[in-house]
């Protein structure tokens, strides 16, 4: 005869394991993370498919960047700078290093955003949600495959990105800087595919709002920017900083001018107030983060970028200090040493970015929580 005992009181009804709405659903151990992240690599190493498409990832960068070298030589860059330095290395490391940010943003949604929806349709989910695995050890786990995998695509790249550097001119804190950020926001692309293909049913739909929300954060903020500059146009009575130039003196052929405070009627547009949609752009961040070159070096691709947003955070303003008398020299060093001290942007585009990956994740993991109470119309099971 069957002996039927009373449940354990300290166990809620429905609690699945007590996991549900209780501190096991976040509760991570290195054993349970490191369990998923083997069955997602093992599954990975065993397709061929994601090994074709490294061997396509390093024809396509070889021979991009070998254009990219020759077209730089063919227009005209010189190979060595008055001081010895070289303009071509910034330049071609500088567009290597976009185009491995862009072609990894192709690549990482495809190695997670049909992470979980995918598994729910084969019955593999349900399966390991039995298991004493916590959602946010599945999550992780599967999350941390795609980076890892997304990661040796970055390795593959790295010679490519050598390329430029040992052309000369780059500085390796540049090198270590760009490097670290590209890991970053593929990890970041990464999180959003584990969010979406946690959020939909359907592997296609998961892909697609992958794609859209990295197109979103790379393109569409700088296009809303721009469409944003009539609306933060304002005409009026305005009070600014002017140039006014002086004679240009016998002893100098360096042409001078005072800073002076004037009121005016003038159209002002204010990019002090919308900035922030560049620095949530993750070339944006790559930009701003990276140190500059050397001085005798040609002006690169990153290094136009981070100028730009910090003009744009600083706004209009065509001298610093009202009542001083600049040469061109001394005015635009000073421009320059105050872009470089009050114009960075970076941190808050990585807190954007890194809070995006968190929230993503944080979503995956409360749609995880098992028992289900509602379950998308034709969802599977088991």
């Amino acid at each position: 005869m069957t002996e039927f005992m009373d449940p354990d009181p300290s166990t809620p009804a429905g609690d699945a394991g007590g996991r549900l709405d209780g501190p096991g659903t976040w509760q991570v151990t290195w054993q349970g993370l490191r369990t998923v992240t083997r069955l997602e690599l093992r599954q990975r190493v065993r397709s061929s498919r994601w090994k074709v498409v490294l061997v396509l990832w390093a024809l396509v960068l070889g021979a991009l960047t070998g254009l990219l070298h020759f077209a730089l030589d063919t227009a005209g860059v010189a190979s060595e700078g008055p001081e010895g330095g070289s303009p071509v290395g910034p330049v071609l490391f500088s567009l290597v290093v976009y185009l491995v940010l862009s072609l990894g943003s192709l690549i990482a949604p495809g190695l997670s955003a049909t992470s979980i929806n995918g598994d729910r349709g084969a019955g593999v989910l349900a399966t390991l949600q039995t298991t004493l695995l916590t959602p946010a050890e599945i999550v992780l786990g599967k999350l941390l495959a795609a980076w890892l995998t997304s990661l040796a695509f970055l390795a593959v790249a790295l010679p490519f990105v050598g390329w430029g550097y040992f052309t000369g001119g780059t500085p390796v804190g540049r090198l270590i800087v760009t490097f670290t950020l590209l890991a970053v926001m593929l990890l970041v692309v990464c999180a959003v595919g584990v969010g979406w293909s946690a959020l939909t049913s359907r592997t296609a739909s998961s892909v697609v709002l992958t794609y859209l929300t990295v197109a979103f954060m790379g393109v569409l903020l700088p296009v809303l920017f721009l469409l944003s500059l009539p609306l933060v146009t304002t005409e009026g009575t305005t009070t600014f900083n002017e140039r006014q130039y002086l004679e240009m003196t016998t002893s100098t052929s360096e042409s001078s001018w005072r800073c002076v405070r004037v009121t005016r009627i003038r159209s002002v547009t204010h990019t002090e107030w919308t900035w922030w949609l560049l620095a949530a752009n993750p070339y944006v961040v790559l930009a701003d983060a990276s140190p500059r070159p050397a001085e005798a070096t040609a002006e690169d691709a990153l290094t136009i970028v981070r100028l730009g947003v910090r003009t744009s955070r600083l706004g209009v303003d065509e001298c610093l200090q009202p009542g001083r008398t600049y040469t061109d020299a001394q005015g635009e060093a000073e421009d320059k040493r105050r872009r470089e001290t009050l114009g960075i942007s970076w941190p808050y585009g990585l807190a954007i970015n890194l809070g995006l990956g968190v929230g993503f994740t944080a979503v995956a993991v409360r749609r995880l929580r098992t028992p289900a109470r509602v379950l998308p119309r034709g969802t599977r099971v088991a």
